[in-house]
């Protein structure tokens, strides 16, 4: 990359060219997930839909293919609450190299009761944070392939106001499902810090990046049909107010994205919206002190590797 291109300023409009990469997007059928594969592909990459429902797959590739002409895209059947199923799905990307994943799939559920997974642990704990730590394992090898391999967990604005619980990670104890979600995705954000330290100790050339979507609400959400984002004009209308504070999930996508292609950005690194972490394009933040605490991530670490039965290097040495 010349210094002309390296100097130029961040444009999430303009973004660069990424022909010939192949990038994951758990989730990337629906809400954030779904507008950064649409802006991934309109770089010329080959993106690739992780979900479970292939209708719904079907759906976000129909709507991708109609706005971004000749977009690669493709459909990976994937569920992270279901930790035995994830080797198998890895297996069937058929690929020699995976130069990024964006770990943004998700569960967030508003009212009791406390539900598990296929493998008995707290739905959200266990999709949002357990499904993308051994996920992270499947994919090693084809990261490493690649020239440059990243790894993008996206977390949340509201993991700020969270602390783990340790002793209480699945809330067996206290079930509030509000809070319930924001530790699991303090969770991701803690194994996002705690695996660039990690990786960057083995010496491989893969970074991990942390990013978040700041406030992205879907009454600010660009319609996109057929996968279910519909907002009337009094909608939108009656939405306006809020955009003084937060913004669409389009929006929400971009410092997703930039975490993905910018090759400035480097392992380690917190990228979120510049306003007040809720708006506005992407900036890099510096990280809360509760987030980049090692020994609380270690113990994560521990008990994370110990509950989905993987690695604990995940296919890193």
């Amino acid at each position: 990359m010349s210094s002309a291109s390296q100097s130029r300023p961040w444009d999430v409009h303009r973004l660069p060219p990424a022909v010939g990469r192949v990038f994951l997007v758990t989730g990337g059928n629906a809400g954030i997930g779904y507008f950064a594969a649409e802006q991934l592909a309109a770089t010329g990459a080959v993106v690739v839909l992780g979900s479970r429902d292939r209708a719904k797959a079907d759906a976000a590739m129909t709507s991708i293919r109609s706005r971004v002409p000749g977009a690669q895209v493709r459909h990976l059947q994937l569920d992270l609450a279901d930790l035995s199923s994830l080797k198998t799905a890895v297996d069937r990307l058929d690929l020699d190299h995976l130069d990024a994943v964006v770990h943004n799939a998700g569960v967030a559920l508003d009212d009791p009761p406390r539900r598990e997974t296929a493998d008995g642990h707290e739905l959200m704990f266990g999709t949002n944070h357990l499904g993308h730590f051994a996920l992270t394992q499947w994919l090693a090898p084809l990261l490493s392939a690649a020239p440059a391999g990243r790894i993008v967990t996206v977390g949340s604005f509201a993991a700020r106001s969270e602390q783990l619980d340790l002793d209480d990670l699945q809330s067996t104890q206290d079930y509030r499902p509000k809070r319930t979600y924001g530790r699991s995705k303090l969770a991701q954000m803690y194994f996002g810090f705690e695996l660039d330290r990690r990786l960057r100790a083995a010496g491989s050339t893969v970074l991990s990046v942390v990013a978040h979507p700041g406030g992205a609400l879907d009454s600010l959400t660009p319609s996109r049909t057929p996968v279910g984002v519909t907002n009337t004009p009094g909608e939108r209308l009656r939405a306006l107010p809020s955009a003084l504070l937060v913004q669409g999930k389009d929006a929400g996508a971009w410092p997703v994205v930039r975490a993905v292609l910018d090759p400035e950005v480097q392992g380690g690194q917190l990228w979120g919206p510049r306003v007040l972490g809720l708006r506005g394009k992407p900036r890099r933040e510096p990280i809360p002190s509760h987030m980049a605490d090692p020994t609380i991530a270690a113990r994560l670490w521990a008990v994370s590797a110990e509950l989905t039965g993987t690695d604990p290097h995940l296919g890193f040495r």
